[in-house]
Parts: structure tokens; C-alpha cells; sequence
């Protein structure tokens, strides 16, 4: 019995076996296993034919998506709160956002993280930011669990399982999911995009870039820029975005892509070219608080909000405009004109791929995603607003008569600019606060317009579930009708943290599956559950420190089924489900790494400090040849607040010109260089003031050892030191260096041996390219060695100003 029993499992498996084999080779995609990747190929036949052209040969065996999978497209912009673009009532014009929405659906209650890493990792995976271990942007990493910038292996990419699925993947513009401490060729590659799912990718790989100078790869190779004065990145994007869709489906239009398109824009810098800017001359003289006053109207004409909302109070800390000077609303209102601009001219942009999807006859079957922000406005600007972003991290305020200066050239390829905070609580109306405030819809809230022609026959309808980033990622799985992955390549998934929100497509009243929602980002933290949102306000974004420790942080309520802005705090009349809340937040922050909970902001920059990795770690020497650059603050040797020495080695003529080693550009950095075939250095502090020590001799033909010497002054962080250049051993040049920066020189201008690539940190003449021969270049810093008296003082001061703060 037993022997027949066995026989009948070897039978069935082997038949099993067979019709495995059998539905994978027929090339049937709907039979296929998905839940494994990569989806498993067929056993290798066996054959006891001599000759070929005896033998029938097998079915090829191709993974396709399956049938009528859409196209996706997902749209993110950047840094844009709910009440900026046109379709939710705000006041940057945006055409392309609303004729979408005229086709399809808005989304007026689609949440995010707060920040812009965590809501990139979130929409792409589908799993929380602390669950894909970005609490935070990558640039403050810490070793903690939930936010040490590495994504786990039980979590894969929405691009990858699409990918693996049969789809053709690529990604345009901002990505911000990398370590900082992998962006160099020596890896690891595994977070970049293209080893994350993504076929193609183009665009940037930090948190910002110049738009009119990026630093940016295609795949893992840095781009040569076009020399073309009217060159503008969100543009350079689409071009190459609409020629890959182009050319993709002119040679496999069977297969479906999928695009995530993800423009610098509106991040800062603001940059437009001009003739957006001018659209806007005039259109904000009346100031933020007016500005809220009106978005407010609008989108309740729109029904965007309910009739009832009241605009949330506007932070203590903000000023109010009839307050200011007339150069202050000047200058302000400029900073507005530029942003609005900013804006209109990425949607244009958008528009042009919407187009171009158009011309392929593509557009009935592509899920078109459109996402108005990754968080709510950006107040890092502070209260003036910047010429030059790089000032804020460098502690340096600007005032409003420094920024006067440039009021006409606002947005253009000589400034890097942000506005005041007072314009992105405006552009969050109806809400108080804004991006970095997870506890506050300010922060998190962002419209959403969803165009999918195929499976969408609303036209023009608005829907107002609760639905949250992560939950992009489930519906477009079951859109395309491809399950998450249980298993790749061997690791067992997490699961899905996110819902999908298709069944809202077809049913407006539909009751909403996402109920519960925790939120939190430097200590300001929530949780929403059923329409009640408990939230605490720990820290506003243009304070670099929290007033007070987690602890005595006071809690909240809000009923925002009732009240959409969170307008009135409930808290007193409902004491047991604040309580209730709060202990659901904690349940919930234990769930998904997010406790512990680390406020900290401009410390967790300081690698060092918080234990992130960088590629040097300790080292104090590195040396370089010719060819390498883009190399950032955490691939770099650290110069700041320090002596350290520069050597060269070189062939030259008594012609030869140009940059031997430099890090950072037009606003800030600093350069070592040959100009007219002199040794030069030039140190520019935060592009308002340049200190340039030269030697007056001309470089002899033939081969030489030049060095550049900096003694810092030390007695703290941003001091000044003597710099000194000899040649062959010989004093050639001297001076004085009488400020440094402290912090970082840009974010994409980064360190270049043999060019400067992106700005330029000084003017070299016709080029930067080193035309002698660079054999090496090595750069020794020298940490100072304190007496005990000294670390003792140290110790002492550092006692002093913990007590203070």
C-alpha cells in the first residue's frame, strides 16, 4: 500500500512537473508563478537526437506582463504644498495638473512622509520610510534601525517587480535614494536606480541641483553637460524621457513601461527662465496672509476643501506682511514671482510627455499618476529667504538689503535662491505648518490627480478616502494585476504595508481602507485613525533645534472628518481617545522602526558624530589623479575646519592653465590652479567674497612639484588661516585667508581633479580643464593636536553650551 502510495506522488509530481514546464514554455503570461522573483524558467530539455534539424525545438521562454497591463507613469514634484498649483486652488498655474484632472480623478485627502527621501522610498516600495530604513533624507543617516539609509532585502522595488514582470523601467530627475556614501564608483551600486529596477535612468542622484548646472549620470556615469546657454534640467528630462518612451515602444510596443518622472522642480534653488518669472510680475503684492485668504476661496469654489474649512492658524513666529518694510515686501514678492514660475514650467514639461504619450496613441491604457509634492512647501528659507541657499548651511543669515542686490536677476544662473517661510505656509493653505512638519497636514498632505482612461470612466471627480504614499506602489500592482512578491531571489518579503486605493476608481462613496497612519519626522509625530489625527508639534522647520526634549512635548486632537485644516484642537473635550491615540502611536512607531526617535537635524549632518559611514572614515591623505571627480562630502577628504596641504605634481608648458584640484563653484568652494601659467588658489566664501593668493611667476617648462599650505587659525568652526604656495620647494606666494566655511561648499558643485566641472569656483579664463599633464594630486589634512590644558578647556566650553541650550 505504502509502495503504491509513493508511486502515485512520483507520478503526480512528475506530471506536475510536466505541466510546469508545459505553461511557462507556452508563453501564456497569466499562468506564470509571480509571487517568486525572478519568475522561474523552465527545466532544460534533454534530447537523444543527434542532428537538429530531427528534433523539435522548445517554445522560448519570455516573461511578459500580463495581458492589458497598463503603461505607468508616476509624476512627482518636488516641495509643492496643497495650496501652491491651480487645480487646488492655488496660485501657480499649472494646465497640464488640471486637464488630467478633467479626465480623471483628484485626490484632495493623499498624504506623505514630510520629507523628501523617505516619501521617494515610500511611493517606490510600498512599505513605510522607517520599514525601508529612511526616517530621515539619506544626508542624515544614522546607525539606528529605521534610519541608517540602507534598504533592507525583504523589501523590493516597485520598478524591480515591475520589471521582472515584463515592463520596460526608467527613471528621470531627482532621485535621493542612494547613500551618500555610494555615490562614487566604488559603490556599493546595489541603491542606485539602475541596480533598484530601473532600465534607464537620467537625472540627478541627491536631495537638490542647480537647474541651470546639474551634476548628473546617466545610469552610474556622470554626464558631460551640453554648452548651451539657455540649457535648463527639467527640460534636458523630458527631452531624454520622450525619447526613451519613444523609442521603446518603436521597438517593443507590445511591452508596457513605466516611467517615474521626478523633476529637481520646486525644490531650491528656484530657477526659471525668465519669461515664466514674469508671468507673475505683480500677482503676490499683496502678500502671504492675503494669498492664504484667497487660496482658502478658491478651493472651496473648487471643492477641493468643505465649505466649513477655516484657514488653521497661521505659526506665531511668521511675520505678518502689513508689518513689513516696503523693501522687504519687495524683495519678497519677488521671491513668489520666481517660485510660481518655477512651477508653471514644470508642468509645462509634464505637458510635453503627456503629448508625447499622446502622439503613440498610448494614453487610453496609461496609468497616469500625478503627485503635486513629495511634501508641503519648504520653510527652510527661513524668514528672509536666500540668495544663496549654501548660507543657511553654513549658519550665515542673509538680510533682506543683501538680497535686494540681486531682486532683478532673482532666478537666474547667478543665484540659487529659496524664498521666505512666510510663502510656504502660504502655499500650504489651509494649513499651519509645513514640509519636515509630519504632524501637521501642512506637511503631509498633497494633491494627487490619477488619469487612467481604460480603467478610470469618471471624469473630473474628486475623491476623498484617506490615502497615503505607500499606498501608490499596491495599486499599481493590482492595476497591472501582478501580486507583491512573498519571495526575490531567495529572501522572504516583508508585507506590503500599503493599500490599494482602485477600488476608490469606480466608487466615490466608497468607504476608505487605509484607517490607520502613523507620521512622524524629527520628533514631529501623529497618528490619524478613522478621521481623529493626535499630533504634537516638536520642532518648525526654520528652527534648526527642538525648545524643549520629546518628553514634554504637548499632544493634540483633531476630529478632521469634521474639520479638514485641523483647525481647533479637541483635546480637552476628548482626553480618553487623545490617550488612546497616543498609545496607538507607540505601538505602531515600535512596529516600524521608527522608535528610536532622533530631533536632532544639523548634527545628524555631521557623519562623524552620529556614526555613518564615509569612504575615508579616518584617513588624513588621499591621492588623486587626473579624471576623478564628482566626488561629495562624504567620498572627499574633509578640509574644513583644519590645516591641511595640497601637492601636485605636474608637466607643463609655460602656457598651460587650468585646475589642478577644486570642491564646490560659484557659491562657495575652493580652488588650487594655474592661470596664465601662474600657481594660483582661490578660496570663495559663499560666492560673496573670493580671497585669491597668486604667485607673480610664470611656470618654467618641464616638470614641477607645487603645494599649496594652509594653517588654520583654529579657536572654532568657520576661521580664517595663511595660505602659502611653493614651487619645487620655493615660496612663490602668500596671503591671507580670513574666513572659511564651516559647513558644506554646495550640494552637486563637488570635488574635481584636472577640470571644475558644473560652476566654477573662480574665473579661469577660457577653460578649467588642466592643459599640462596632472600626474597626481594629494591632500593631507591636519587635525590639531590639543595639550591637555586645551582639551580640557574644549571640555569645559563644550559643558557650558550644552547647559545654555
Amino acid at each position: 500500500m505504502l509502495t503504491l502510495v509513493s508511486s502515485a506522488a512520483v507520478l503526480c509530481s512528475c506530471a506536475s512537473d510536466k505541466q510546469e514546464q508545459q505553461k511557462q514554455t507556452s508563453g501564456d503570461a497569466a499562468l506564470l508563478d509571480r509571487t517568486s522573483l525572478p519568475i522561474k524558467e523552465p527545466l532544460r530539455q534533454t534530447y537523444k537526437e543527434l542532428d537538429a534539424r530531427n528534433a523539435k525545438p522548445p517554445a522560448r521562454f519570455e516573461v511578459r506582463a500580463p495581458k492589458g497591463a497598463p503603461n505607468v507613469v508616476i509624476v512627482l514634484i518636488d516641495d509643492m504644498g496643497f495650496g501652491a498649483s491651480s487645480r487646488f486652488g492655488g496660485p501657480v498655474s499649472m494646465s497640464n495638473l488640471e486637464r488630467l484632472a478633467a479626465n480623471g480623478l483628484t485626490y484632495n485627502r493623499f498624504h506623505t512622509t514630510a520629507l523628501s527621501s523617505p516619501t521617494r522610498v515610500a511611493l517606490l516600495t510600498g512599505y513605510n520610510h522607517h520599514s525601508n530604513n529612511a526616517g530621515s533624507i539619506m544626508e542624515t543617516a544614522t546607525t539606528f534601525p529605521g534610519n541608517n539609509g540602507i534598504r533592507p532585502q525583504s523589501i523590493t522595488p516597485m520598478a524591480e517587480v515591475l520589471r521582472q514582470n515584463g515592463y520596460s523601467t526608467a527613471a528621470f530627475g531627482k532621485y535621493h535614494e542612494t547613500p551618500p556614501w555610494e555615490i562614487s564608483i566604488s559603490g556599493s551600486l546595489d541603491r542606485w536606480p539602475t541596480h533598484s529596477g530601473f532600465d534607464k535612468f537620467y537625472g540627478f542622484i541627491g536631495g537638490e541641483t542647480n537647474q541651470w548646472s546639474p551634476l548628473l549620470y546617466d545610469g552610474v556615469a556622470q554626464v558631460e553637460l551640453p554648452k548651451d546657454p539657455k540649457y535648463h534640467f527639467t527640460t534636458d528630462m523630458t527631452n531624454q524621457a520622450i525619447s526613451w518612451v519613444r523609442f521603446q515602444q518603436a521597438l517593443t510596443p507590445e511591452r508596457p513601461f513605466f516611467i517615474y518622472f521626478a523633476p529637481g522642480a520646486t525644490h531650491a534653488p528656484h530657477h526659471a527662465p525668465k519669461e515664466y518669472i514674469d508671468r507673475y510680475k505683480g500677482k503676490f503684492d499683496m502678500g502671504w496672509d492675503k494669498m492664504r485668504e484667497i487660496t482658502l476661496e478658491r478651493e472651496k469654489k473648487l471643492g477641493i476643501v468643505p465649505q466649513n474649512t477655516k484657514l488653521a492658524p497661521k505659526p506665531a513666529d511668521i511675520m505678518d506682511w502689513d508689518k513689513l518694510s516696503a523693501e522687504e515686501k519687495k524683495m519678497f514678492a519677488r521671491q513668489m514671482e520666481t517660485y510660481a514660475g518655477f512651477g508653471e514650467h514644470v508642468d509645462h514639461e509634464v505637458g510635453r510627455l503627456v503629448s508625447a504619450i499622446e502622439d503613440l496613441g498610448e494614453t487610453d491604457n496609461t496609468l497616469f499618476v500625478y503627485i503635486a509634492g513629495d511634501n508641503g512647501a519648504s520653510a527652510e528659507g527661513q524668514m528672509n529667504g536666500m540668495y544663496n541657499e549654501m548660507t543657511y548651511f553654513n549658519g550665515v543669515p542673509e538680510t533682506v538689503q543683501d538680497m535686494l542686490k540681486h531682486h532683478d536677476e532673482w532666478g537666474s544662473p547667478s543665484t540659487y535662491p529659496h524664498y521666505a517661510a512666510g510663502w510656504a505656509v502660504a502655499m500650504d493653505a489651509p494649513f499651519s505648518w509645513t514640509k519636515q512638519v509630519a504632524s501637521d497636514f501642512g506637511g503631509t498632505r498633497n494633491g494627487m490627480v490619477i488619469q487612467w482612461p481604460a480603467g478610470i470612466k469618471a471624469k473630473g471627480e474628486i475623491r476623498s478616502q484617506f490615502t497615503h504614499v505607500i499606498d501608490i506602489t499596491p495599486t499599481v500592482y493590482e492595476a497591472c494585476q501582478i501580486p507583491a512578491p512573498r519571495m526575490v531571489n531567495g529572501i522572504q518579503q516583508d508585507p506590503i504595508e500599503g493599500t490599494s486605493f482602485l477600488y476608490t476608481f469606480s466608487d466615490a462613496t466608497a468607504k476608505e481602507r487605509h484607517t490607520v497612519q502613523y507620521f512622524e519626522m524629527f520628533g514631529n509625530r501623529g497618528i490619524y485613525k478613522d478621521g481623529w489625527m493626535a499630533r504634537t508639534i516638536h520642532r518648525a522647520a526654520w528652527n534648526p533645534k527642538p525648545s524643549h526634549p520629546l518628553a514634554e512635548d504637548v499632544w493634540e486632537l483633531y476630529d478632521s472628518s469634521e474639520d479638514f485644516s485641523l483647525s481647533t484642537d479637541v483635546s480637552a473635550k476628548n482626553p480618553d481617545k487623545l490617550k488612546e491615540l497616543q498609545a496607538l502611536f507607540m505601538t505602531e512607531a515600535e512596529k516600524y522602526h521608527v522608535l528610536p526617535i532622533d530631533d536632532r537635524l544639523m548634527e545628524r549632518t555631521n557623519a562623524k558624530l552620529v556614526g555613518r559611514p564615509t569612504v575615508l572614515g579616518d584617513r588624513t591623505s588621499i591621492t588623486l589623479g587626473e579624471g576623478m571627480k564628482g566626488m561629495g562630502v562624504d567620498i572627499f577628504i574633509d578640509t574644513r575646519n583644519t590645516s591641511y596641504t595640497i601637492t601636485s605634481t605636474v608637466e607643463v608648458s609655460s602656457t598651460s592653465n587650468g585646475v589642478m584640484v577644486c570642491q564646490g563653484g560659484r557659491f562657495g568652494g575652493f580652488s588650487f590652479y594655474l592661470k596664465n601659467g601662474k600657481p594660483t588658489f582661490t578660496y570663495n566664501y559663499l560666492g560673496l567674497q573670493q580671497s585669491t593668493i597668486a604667485s607673480g611667476q610664470v611656470l618654467k617648462a618641464g616638470k614641477h612639484t607645487i603645494v599649496y599650505d594652509f594653517k588654520y587659525d583654529g579657536g572654532g568652526m568657520g576661521k580664517g588661516g595663511d595660505g602659502t604656495i611653493t614651487v619645487d620647494g620655493n615660496r612663490v606666494a602668500g596671503g591671507r585667508i580670513e574666513k572659511t566655511q564651516p559647513g558644506i561648499f554646495s550640494v552637486d558643485d563637488l570635488a574635481d581633479v584636472g577640470t571644475d566641472e558644473g560652476t566654477w569656483v573662480a574665473n579661469y579664463g577660457a577653460t578649467a580643464q588642466f592643459t599640462g599633464h596632472l600626474n597626481r594630486v594629494t591632500l593631507d589634512v591636519h587635525p590639531a593636536v590639543l595639550s591637555a590644558a586645551e582639551k580640557a578647556k574644549d571640555a569645559e566650553m563644550h559643558q557650558a553650551k550644552k547647559e545654555a541650550e
